[in-house]
């Protein structure tokens, strides 16, 4: 049975480390935290989750786009369970966009991002895929790869004018 785990804050080291690359096949221990993390995932009305965000150094994220309060206009998708992950292209074209993070609650900050990236990761059976992800999608995964990198999207901030309190964003900058 799933359970709900705690999802590490800004300031925890873990948020800042490497993850370590997981082995296969999955342990019980690694498939009960990815059911662990779907779950938490759910609970939090995110759309993404990397391990490290529930203090396990693994290389496992979960991209889970669909609409919820903290995200109204997402686009829906089935979750993707995402092990070993790695970049293998990114479009010349960088996007802005507004993001905010489970582990920095309250903020949200404009960070460019590659609109259309191509990734190499392994699913839940250790089987190999290349796929392409393109805009908001692009976004949580890039976003969460970060995470596995021990980088968190402060660290992609231009500047700190577009950084903004969860509420003033509502006010200010949200459609709708």
């Amino acid at each position: 049975m799933a359970v709900l785990r705690q999802i590490a804050q800004l300031g925890n080291p873990v948020l800042r480390a490497p993850a370590a690359t997981v082995p296969f096949p999955l342990s019980d221990e690694a498939r009960a935290l990815i059911d662990d993390m779907l779950e938490t995932l759910r609970d939090a009305d995110g759309v993404g989750l990397a391990a490290p965000q529930v203090h396990q150094p693994l290389q496992i994220m979960i991209v889970a786009s669909r609409p919820n309060p903290r995200y109204p206009e997402a686009v829906e998708m089935d979750p993707l369970v995402v092990v070993n992950p790695e970049v293998v292209e990114r479009s010349t074209e960088l996007v802005k966009g507004w993001e905010g993070c489970l582990s920095i609650p309250g903020l949200r900050g404009e960070v460019a991002r590659h609109q259309r990236i191509k990734a190499r990761y392994q699913t839940v059976h250790g089987e190999s895929v290349v796929r392409e992800f393109d805009g908001f999608i692009a976004r949580i995964f890039q976003h969460e790869d970060d995470h596995l990198r021990g980088v968190v999207f402060l660290d992609r901030l231009e500047n700190g004018d577009r950084l903004a309190t969860e509420r003033e964003y509502q006010k200010r900058f949200a459609r709708g």
